[in-house]
């Protein structure tokens, strides 16, 4: 697993200043929001929450939406999750600014097949399979999508709350791709031609590496792109 975000101490994290036209720096907030929250809380939920928030309220800012549209999440379960594990102002005016979690019926799919995986019926548990079917929509791979490091802490997450669901992808398929692959099977019919995914001509899309730069990271640059034009400028 890569090294945590948390590697300076909680201590060193700076203040965080969101200003209407100022763009957020993803990884800042992680930290702060991390920073935020009970030091003696569960470890891997420390490292993964911030980092969906922080992903959340970046695109949020970005598309001039809410968290619930980012997230998945309604207004109640966000403000029951941010005040139990990030309560940073920032974080429980967004989660006040929420409204109620609509499902398209692909995203509902997902959840479903998260939660009748689940590892328990703990409100964290259902928190995580709202957010990651909501995350699974976008476009990147899904541990970009879901502001994490890399694909080794979505691993560990769905090790973690989704057991039996990890346990199945013995080849180590792409989790976006296994997920479908596991609805197609339910369903009784599969969208693949090939005899086996080794004779498949699409097996890199399917099998290949999931690795590339974090979105947190990527939105870090940007930010500091659009300070070094304003100090030019």
């Amino acid at each position: 697993m890569s090294r945590p975000i948390n590697s300076q101490p909680d201590g060193a994290a700076r203040p965080f200043l969101v200003t209407g036209d100022e763009p957020l720096d993803g990884e800042e907030l992680a930290r702060t929001l991390r920073a935020a929250g009970d030091p003696d809380g569960d470890p891997l939920w420390r490292e993964i929450f911030p980092r969906l928030l922080a992903i959340g309220l970046v695109e949020a800012q970005e598309d001039a939406t809410s968290l619930t549209t980012t997230l998945g999440l309604d207004a109640s379960d966000l403000r029951r999750a941010v005040a139990a594990h990030a309560p940073h102002p920032l974080a429980i005016a967004a989660a006040d600014r929420a409204s109620v979690a609509i499902r398209e019926d692909e995203e509902q799919m997902v959840f479903d097949l998260l939660l009748a995986h689940g590892a328990d019926d703990a409100q964290e548990t259902r928190w995580l399979a709202a957010i990651v079917a909501r995350r699974a929509m976008q476009p990147n791979h899904l541990w970009q999508d879901l502001g994490l490091a890399d694909r080794s802490w979505l691993n560990e997450l769905l090790r973690r709350y989704f057991p039996a669901l990890h346990a199945g992808n013995t080849s180590d398929m792409k989790w976006k791709k296994y997920f479908y692959r596991r609805l197609c099977e339910m369903e009784g019919f599969s969208l693949c031609t090939a005899p086996s995914c080794r004779e498949c001509c699409d097996f890199d899309r399917c099998f290949g590496a999931e690795d590339g730069e974090s979105l947190l990271a990527q939105r870090r640059r940007a930010t500091e792109l659009v300070s070094d034009m304003r100090h030019l400028s």
